[in-house]
C-alpha cells in the first residue's frame, strides 16, 4: 500500500445486520471444533461445567445473564491458550416434567396411574425426545460456546450410575438413613419439596387467639392455621417468663376435643411474641417437630397427603381450608376465641410448580446426614481452597453450611432416580450399587420414591467428567475452576455441590472459584414475574436487538453479587453501539487500515498516534485486572467509552487528517489503525461474540477470532507529553465546537479563523488536526473576526478569533435568543413569586418547594447564559 492509495473497498455491507449472520457463524464454529475440549493437550486446562437448566425450561433473562458471563469468560482463557472445557447439560426437573407428562395425560383424559410406572416414565423420555431441551437451541442462538460433544442429561446412564454409585457409599457410611421428620409437602403434586421449590409470598390470612384451659388455669395463643390445633400436643412457653411459671408442668384442656395437654418450659419460645405462648403441632410445624422432640411429645397427623382433614369429629373429611373457617366457628361457638385480625398479612409458602400452598407434614423420608458434609464445604473455604466473589457473600455462605438441617432426598414422583433400596422380609433393607443384582424373591420390593433433583445435580461437576470412573476427563478437568450463578442458589446447589464433590473426589474440592452474580430484575428494580406482567423475554431481544447486543446489555450491568435492573433502552444503546463498531471498522478499513504492516517506531510517530497506542495498552491491562475479578460492569464500562469516545470520536476524525497528508505518514496511520482496531476486536470478542467476529476476519484475513491469540500490552513507556498535547487539542476542539453552537453556526458549515498561542501551548504539529475537527478554515483577505474566545489549556493559552459574517443571521439569531430570554425571565418571576410567598412555602409539601427552587435555578442559569451571548454578539 503507498501513501497515494485511493479510497478502498470492503465486502462489508453498509449496516450491522445480526440476523443474516450469526446462526451461520456459530455453526461454523461449532462445526470447526472450536469449542470441544482435548484432555491430552499440553495446555493448562480451564473448566467450567453450566449450572443446568431443567429441561422442561426456557431461556429467561437470569439463564441470559448467565451464560453471557460463562461464554465471556471462557472465550478469553481459550484465547489465553487454556484447553478450556465448558461443558453443557440439562436437569431431569423431576417434578415440573412430572406435572407437564400428566397435564398431557390428562388432556387425554388418563392419568399416570392408568399407564402404571414403567409405561408413565417411558412416555416422560418420549415426551423429552419430542419437546423436551429448547433451551438448547436457545443457548446456541446466545453463541454459548460449550463443548456439545460431551452434553449431559442428569438422568443418561453415566450420571445415573454416578447417583447409585454416592447414594451407596453415603448410605454404607451411615450418612443416608430413613426417618420421620417435617418436610415440605404439596398437596397437589403429592410429594415433598426442597426448601428452593417452595416460594414464599406475603398472602392475608386471619390471625385467632384462643384461650386453652379455663380461669386461672388458662393459657392464650395465637395462630393462623387454626385447623392444625387439631393435633397440638402441648402449650410451650419460655422457661424464664413469670407469667406462666406457675403453669409449666400442669396441663390444660385442648378445646374442642377434650384432651388434656401439658404446659411445657422451652428456649425455643420469644416471650416478647403475641402471649408469649405457642402452641405445639409437632406432626404439623418444624419448630414444633423439634420442641417436640425435646420434650417427648407425641406427633399427631391430622391431615392426609391431599391436605384432608382425618381426625375424628365433625371435621373429618374436610380440605384443610374448609376446615379452618368451621374450627374458629366452633370456638367462637365455646367461648374460646378471645381476638381475631383480618385481614392478617403474613409469608405463606406456595410450590413452585403448582401454586398450592405447601403444608408441613411428618412424613417418613430418606435424609442426607449433613453435619460433616457441610463442615468440610465450610473448611474448604476457610482454608482457601475454593474462594468465593464477591467477598461480603462468604458469611451468607457460612451461615448456611455451619447451621445446615439433614437434608430430605426423597420424593413422591414417579420420574426420577428411584432410590436403590429393596426392602424385604424381616424387615431387610439393602442398597443396591451400580453393578449388583437387586435381591430377588418372594417379599422384595423396591422404595417407590425416586431422589430429589438437587441431588443428582449437586454431582455435576465430577459426574458430567465420567466419575466413578477415573476418565482423562475427571483427571484432566476436576477440580473445575470456576462456578458462575446466581447467590439465590448459594445454599440449594452450592453448598450440596461442595458436600458432594469433597466427599466423592477425597478432599479435592469441586470448584477453585465461585462467582456470584445478581439477580435480573425490570427497569424499576422489581422482580419479575409473570404475575406482575413485567418479565423481559430474552428471545424477543435476540429477534430484535441481535446476540451481541443482548449480552453486552447484561453484562454492562453485572457487578459480583449485586442485583441488576434492565429495560430496553439498554439493549437499543447496546445495540448502537454495535453499529457504531461496524461503521468505524468499515470506515477504518475504506481509509485502508491493515494489520498486514508492523506499527513503525514510536518516534516516527505523531503524537496522536502515541497517544492512541498508549490509551489501547492501558485498555488492555484494565480489562484483564477487572476480568480476574469478575467486574464485568467496569470491564464493559471501559471497553465502551474507550472504542466510541477515544477511539471512534477521536483518533479516527485525527486519523482522517493524517491519511490526508499522503505519503508515509498515510501508511504509518492506516498500520496504527489495524492494530488498534485488532486489538478492540479481540478484548470486545468475549462480550460480542458475532460483530467482532465479521469485522476481525474481514480486517486481518485470519481464521477465526474464536481462537485468535488474546492480547497483551506493549510494554512500551506512555508518552505522557503526547497525551497532554492531544488532551490540548481535545479540549481547544470541544471548545469552539461550543463556542459554534451557542453562536448559532451550523455544525457542518466551516468558519474563517485565526489562532494565536498555538506554538507556545506546543500545539503547532496538530493545528491542522484542530482546523479539521472544528470546521475552521484559514482566514482570507477580507477577514474580520467578530467574534472570539480563549482557551487556557495546560501548555498555555489559545485565542481564537473568528469571521461569522455570512455564516449566522445576526438579526434572526438575536430575535431568537430575546424570545428565549423573555421565556426564562418569566420562569424565574414566576418561581419567585411562589418562593416569595410564606403560604406557600410554609404549607407547602418539601418536595414541592424543592421542585420550585430547582426550577429558579435552571432559569437563572438559563438567564446568565443567553445575555452573555447576546452581549458576544456582532453590533452589542
Amino acid at each position: 500500500m503507498t501513501g497515494t492509495s485511493s479510497r478502498q473497498t470492503t465486502d462489508l455491507p453498509p449496516a450491522w445486520e445480526p440476523a443474516t449472520v450469526e446462526a451461520e457463524l456459530y455453526q461454523r464454529w461449532v462445526d470447526a471444533g472450536y469449542f470441544t475440549a482435548d484432555p491430552t493437550s499440553d495446555k493448562p486446562p480451564f473448566c467450567i461445567i453450566i449450572p443446568p437448566p431443567n429441561v422442561t425450561g426456557r431461556l429467561h433473562m437470569g439463564h441470559a445473564l448467565e451464560h453471557s458471563l460463562m461464554d465471556a469468560i471462557t472465550r478469553r482463557r481459550r484465547m489465553q491458550g487454556y484447553e478450556v472445557l465448558w461443558l453443557p447439560g440439562m436437569d431431569h426437573a423431576g417434578i415440573a416434567t412430572q406435572n407437564v407428562v400428566e397435564r398431557e395425560l390428562a388432556g387425554e383424559g388418563k392419568s399416570r396411574h392408568d399407564l402404571g410406572r414403567e409405561a408413565f416414565v417411558d412416555r416422560v423420555w418420549q415426551w423429552k425426545a419430542e419437546s423436551g431441551g429448547k433451551i438448547l437451541n436457545q443457548m446456541r442462538r446466545m453463541g454459548d460456546g460449550v463443548d456439545w460433544t460431551r452434553e449431559r442429561f442428569t438422568m443418561d446412564e453415566v450420571l445415573s450410575r454416578a447417583v447409585q454409585t454416592i447414594f451407596k457409599r453415603l448410605f454404607e457410611d451411615g450418612l443416608i438413613y430413613r426417618a420421620e421428620r417435617i418436610i415440605n409437602w404439596c398437596p397437589r403434586c403429592h410429594t415433598a419439596l426442597s426448601d428452593i421449590e417452595v416460594e414464599h409470598s406475603d398472602d392475608e390470612g386471619e390471625l385467632v387467639s384462643v384461650r386453652y384451659g379455663d380461669r386461672d388455669h388458662s393459657i392464650v395463643v395465637a395462630t393462623t392455621r387454626a385447623e392444625t390445633m387439631l393435633g397440638d400436643t402441648a402449650v410451650a412457653v419460655h422457661p424464664d417468663d413469670e407469667r406462666y411459671k406457675h403453669l409449666v408442668g400442669t396441663e390444660v384442656e385442648l378445646p374442642l376435643t377434650g384432651r388434656m395437654i401439658p404446659v411445657v418450659a422451652d428456649e425455643h419460645v420469644d416471650p416478647e411474641f403475641g402471649t408469649g405462648a405457642v402452641k405445639v403441632t409437632p406432626a404439623h410445624d418444624p419448630n414444633d417437630f423439634e420442641i417436640g422432640r425435646r420434650h417427648h411429645l407425641p406427633a399427631i397427623t391430622i391431615m392426609d397427603e391431599r391436605a384432608v382433614i382425618t381426625a375424628h369429629g365433625p371435621f373429618e373429611g374436610l380440605d384443610r381450608f374448609e376446615a379452618r373457617p368451621a374450627v374458629v366457628a366452633a370456638l367462637r361457638a365455646h367461648g374460646r376465641i378471645v381476638a381475631e385480625k383480618r385481614p392478617y398479612v403474613h409469608s405463606v409458602g406456595h410450590c413452585t410448580r403448582c401454586g398450592t400452598v405447601v403444608e408441613p407434614r411428618l412424613s417418613l423420608q430418606w435424609f442426607v446426614k449433613v453435619e460433616p458434609l457441610a463442615k468440610a464445604a465450610g473448611d474448604a473455604v476457610r482454608d482457601g481452597r475454593t474462594t468465593i466473589y464477591p467477598q461480603d457473600l462468604v458469611k451468607r455462605y457460612f451461615d448456611w453450611v455451619d447451621n445446615m438441617h439433614d437434608w430430605c432426598i426423597s420424593r413422591q414422583l414417579w420420574w426420577g432416580h428411584r432410590i436403590p433400596v429393596w426392602y424385604g422380609p424381616n424387615d431387610k433393607v439393602v442398597c443396591v450399587g451400580p453393578d449388583e443384582e437387586p435381591p430377588e424373591g418372594d417379599g422384595w420390593h423396591q422404595d417407590p420414591d425416586v431422589l430429589d433433583t438437587w441431588f443428582s445435580s449437586a454431582l455435576f461437576p465430577f459426574s458430567t467428567l465420567g466419575w466413578p470412573e477415573q476418565t482423562k476427563d475427571l483427571e484432566r478437568f476436576y477440580p473445575n475452576h470456576l462456578l458462575v450463578t446466581g447467590y439465590d442458589i448459594l445454599f440449594f446447589w452450592v453448598a450440596r455441590m461442595m458436600m458432594f464433590g469433597l466427599y466423592a473426589m477425597d478432599g479435592a474440592q469441586p470448584f477453585d472459584h465461585v462467582f456470584l452474580h445478581g439477580l435480573v430484575r425490570d427497569p424499576t428494580g422489581k422482580k419479575m414475574s409473570k404475575s406482575r406482567g413485567n418479565v423481559i423475554d430474552p428471545l424477543d431481544w435476540l429477534d430484535r436487538f441481535g446476540a451481541d447486543a443482548t449480552r453486552f446489555t447484561l453484562a454492562r450491568g453485572a457487578n459480583p453479587g449485586s442485583d441488576m435492573a434492565i429495560s430496553e433502552e439498554w439493549a437499543g444503546g447496546s445495540r448502537n453501539f454495535g453499529n457504531k463498531l461496524w461503521n468505524a471498522t468499515r470506515f477504518a478499513l475504506m481509509n485502508g487500515a491493515t494489520t498486514a504492516r508492523e506499527v513503525p517506531a514510536r518516534d516516527t510517530l505523531t503524537d496522536a498516534d502515541r497517544w492512541i497506542l498508549d490509551l489501547t495498552d492501558a485498555v488492555v491491562s484494565e480489562v484483564d485486572g477487572l476480568y480476574e475479578d469478575y467486574q464485568f460492569a467496569k470491564l464493559c464500562d471501559a471497553l465502551y467509552h474507550f472504542t466510541w469516545g477515544e477511539l471512534c470520536d477521536w483518533y479516527l476524525e485525527l486519523a482522517k487528517v493524517q491519511i490526508a497528508e499522503g505519503g508515509e505518514r498515510a501508511d504509518s496511520t492506516r498500520a496504527v489503525l489495524g492494530h488498534v482496531f485488532d486489538v478492540v476486536l479481540r478484548l470486545l470478542h468475549p462480550l460480542v461474540p458475532f460483530v467482532s467476529e465479521r469485522l476481525w476476519t474481514t480486517l486481518t484475513g485470519e481464521e477465526s477470532l474464536v481462537v485468535a491469540a488474546w492480547p497483551a500490552a506493549s510494554g512500551h513507556a506512555a508518552d505522557t507529553e503526547a497525551a497532554r498535547r492531544v488532551d490540548g487539542v481535545q479540549k481547544l476542539v470541544t471548545e469552539i465546537r461550543r463556542f459554534r453552537s451557542d453562536q448559532g453556526v451550523k455544525p457542518g458549515q466551516r468558519v474563517p479563523a485565526r489562532l494565536s498561542g498555538v506554538d507556545a501551548a506546543g500545539l503547532s504539529a496538530l493545528a491542522p488536526a484542530v482546523a479539521a475537527l472544528a470546521r475552521l478554515e484559514a482566514p482570507g483577505e477580507a477577514f474580520t473576526a467578530s467574534a472570539s474566545l480563549e482557551v487556557a489549556l495546560a501548555g498555555g493559552s489559545v485565542v481564537v478569533e473568528l469571521d461569522l459574517s455570512g455564516t449566522v443571521d445576526i438579526a434572526a439569531e438575536r430575535k431568537r435568543l430575546a424570545k428565549d430570554l423573555a421565556a426564562a425571565e418569566k420562569e424565574l418571576a414566576g418561581c419567585d413569586a411562589k418562593l416569595g410567598n410564606p403560604n406557600f412555602t410554609d404549607k407547602a409539601p418539601a418536595e414541592v418547594v424543592a421542585k420550585i427552587t430547582a426550577r429558579r435555578e435552571v432559569a437563572a442559569a438559563e438567564i446568565e447564559r443567553i445575555t452573555a451571548r447576546l452581549d458576544a454578539m456582532p453590533g452589542s
